[in-house]
């Protein structure tokens, strides 16, 4: 059996690029969960990003919601940023340093 070095890196450079339109199509996917009866709203991307937060002002003072919204996003993204880094520091030996989509930051 015969394997062509070339063919092999040409899959894999195909693969990575499907890879990477994938990601970018999962980002266009918007779906808004909803608790408190419609008190709280979470719009998220397919790529698991919070993307806005809606707070009822009846859930807490009129004059703080837009600044609290604000801080809900940047916390969360954050966060969400500090979990990637964090799997990738403990797994990235592990796997090669391989470009696992979702991992990047």
């Amino acid at each position: 059996m015969n394997i062509n070095p070339f063919d092999l890196l040409k899959n894999a450079q195909n693969i990575q690029s499907q890879f990477g339109k994938v990601q970018e199509e999962m980002k266009q996917i918007s779906e808004t969960g909803v608790s408190g009866g419609g008190i709280v709203k979470v719009t998220m991307n397919g790529a698991f990003e919070i993307v806005s937060i809606e707070l009822d002002p009846i859930a807490v003072d009129p004059r703080d919601v837009p600044m609290l919204q604000d801080l809900i996003v940047a916390a969360s993204r954050d966060a969400h940023s500090r979990i990637q880094e964090a799997i990738k520091t403990k797994m990235g030996p592990m796997l090669g340093n391989m470009d696992i989509p979702g991992l990047n930051v």
